[in-house]
C-alpha cells in the first residue's frame, strides 16, 4: 500500500467515513428530552418503531437507517452545538427534531446558515415556515395557526362575548393568542377579551392565575397551557370553581400526554385538539397501534405519531432521491411530497414547506373504564383545510425563502 493510500485508509478508519458509504443513512435528531419527557419519550419510541419497520423491509436503496439523538436541554445554543457535533463527529446525513418553539427557530436558522436540510418535527411556531422560514426547513406537525384555526369555528358557535385567555409566555403561546384573537374577531366581531394571564413556561402560580381570571368574570376561556402547567391550572381551577358554568376552549388539552395524568380531575366538556387513540378505527391507525402495542406494551401518545411521522417523511423523501441525502435533492423531493402516516396521507405543500398533518377536535370527558380523561364527539380536522391561502403565505414568508 502506498503512503497516500494508507493515509486515506487510516482517516476513514478513524472517522468512520461517510455514513452513506457504509450502507447506512444516519438520521440526527435533537430534542428537549429532559425538559418535556411526557411528549418526547413516546415520540422517540415512535421514531424507533418506524426505523425498525423500514430496516426490516430492506431499508432505503439498500441502506439501513440509523437514528442518533441528542438532548438540547431546552436551550437554543445547546441545540445548535448538538447539530454541529452530530455532523462533525457522528457524520449524520440528515437532521430532524425540535419541540420548543425557540429551539426550533434556532435550528431553522442553523439550517439556513449551513445550507443543510432540516425537518422540524414537532415545534409549532408559525415563524418556522413563515417569518423565519427558509428553503432548507420543512415542518411536519400542523402549525399553531392551523390548530387554532381548527378551534375557532367551535369557539364562535358558543356565541360568548367576554373571553379570558391564559397562555405560556413564549413564542408558541404568544402566537396562539394572536391568531385566536384575530380569527375569532373575524368570525364574531362583537367579542371582547377581558383578561390575559401569561405565566412563564413551567413556572405558573396557578392560584393567582385562576383568581385573576375569575375576577374578570369572563363568559369563556381560551387555554393554551400544556404539560405540568396545565395540570396545576386545572386542579386549581376545579378547586376554585373557575370552570363552573363557563365554556373553555383548550389548545393541545386533548393530547393524552397532558390529559391522562389528570385522571379523575380531567376537565369536562372543554373543546380541545388532541389524539383519541382509543377510538380511531381507520385501517392505517389500527395497523399502527397494533405494531406499537406489540413492541412497547403500552398505548401511543400524540408524540408517538409525530416521531413516527417524522421518520416516515424522511423515508418518503429519501426514496424519492434514490437514497441520496444531498441537500438540494431532498429539498426538491419534499416539494409536494406525499406521506402516509397513521392519521392518513399528508402533503408537504410547496408554498411554505408545511405539511397538511391535521388534528382531532372534540370535547373532554372522563372514562370510567380507562380511568382518565378522553375525547368524545370528535372529528379529524384535515390540516389542508386550515392553512392560509397561497397569497397570504407569500406576504408572510420572506421573498426567495
Amino acid at each position: 500500500m502506498t503512503r497516500q493510500a494508507w493515509t486515506v485508509a487510516a482517516v476513514l478508519a478513524l472517522t468512520g467515513g461517510q455514513a452513506g458509504a457504509q450502507g447506512v443513512i444516519k438520521i440526527g435528531e435533537i430534542n428537549s428530552y429532559k425538559a418535556m419527557p411526557a411528549f418526547l419519550e413516546p415520540y422517540k419510541k415512535g421514531m424507533e418503531l418506524a426505523v425498525e419497520q423500514i430496516n426490516a423491509g430492506g431499508g432505503i436503496a439498500g441502506k439501513k437507517l440509523e437514528l442518533v439523538t441528542r438532548d438540547d436541554n431546552g436551550n437554543p445554543g445547546d441545540a445548535v452545538r448538538a447539530a454541529e457535533e452530530l455532523y462533525a463527529r457522528e457524520k449524520i446525513d440528515v437532521l430532524t427534531g425540535s419541540f420548543l418553539s425557540h429551539v426550533g427557530l434556532a435550528l431553522t436558522d442553523y439550517a439556513q446558515q449551513k445550507k443543510r436540510f432540516f425537518l422540524a418535527s414537532e415545534t409549532l411556531t408559525d415563524k418556522v415556515v413563515w417569518a423565519q422560514g427558509n428553503r432548507y426547513t420543512y415542518r411536519l406537525r400542523g402549525s399553531t395557526y392551523m390548530q387554532v384555526a381548527m378551534l375557532v369555528p367551535e369557539a364562535a358557535k358558543l356565541k360568548k362575548k367576554r373571553w379570558a385567555i391564559v397562555y405560556p409566555n413564549y413564542e408558541y403561546g404568544q402566537s396562539a393568542v394572536a391568531t385566536f384573537k384575530k380569527l375569532l374577531k373575524e368570525a364574531q366581531p362583537d367579542v371582547e377579551f377581558v383578561a390575559e394571564q401569561a405565566p412563564a413556561l413551567g413556572k405558573i402560580d396557578a392560584g393567582s392565575v385562576v383568581q385573576a381570571l375569575a375576577d374578570a368574570k369572563p363568559d369563556a376561556i381560551f387555554n393554551v397551557l400544556f404539560s405540568a402547567d396545565l395540570g396545576k391550572f386545572v386542579r386549581e381551577g376545579n378547586t376554585r370553581g373557575l370552570f363552573k358554568d363557563r365554556e373553555v376552549v383548550g389548545l393541545l388539552t386533548g393530547e393524552p400526554e397532558y390529559l391522562e395524568p389528570l385522571k379523575k380531575e380531567a376537565p369536562l366538556g372543554w373543546i380541545v385538539t388532541g389524539y383519541p387513540w382509543y377510538a380511531i378505527k381507520t385501517p392505517e391507525h389500527q395497523a399502527f397501534i397494533k405494531a406499537y402495542q406489540d413492541k412497547y406494551k403500552e398505548h401511543p401518545r400524540l408524540g408517538t405519531i409525530v416521531g413516527y411521522g417524522a421518520i416516515k417523511s424522511l423515508e418518503a423523501g429519501l426514496r424519492k432521491t434514490g437514497g441520496s441525502a444531498d441537500t438540494e435533492k431532498l429539498i426538491a423531493a419534499f416539494k409536494g411530497l406525499q406521506v402516509d402516516i397513521p392519521f392518513g396521507r399528508i402533503t408537504y405543500r410547496p408554498e411554505d414547506n408545511q405539511s397538511t398533518m391535521g388534528a382531532y377536535v372534540g370535547k373532554t370527558a372522563y372514562d370510567e373504564r380507562l380511568q382518565h380523561g378522553v375525547m368524545v364527539d370528535f372529528h379529524y380536522a384535515d390540516g389542508k383545510d386550515y392553512q392560509p391561502s397561497n397569497e397570504a403565505v407569500r406576504q408572510l414568508r420572506p421573498a426567495g425563502r
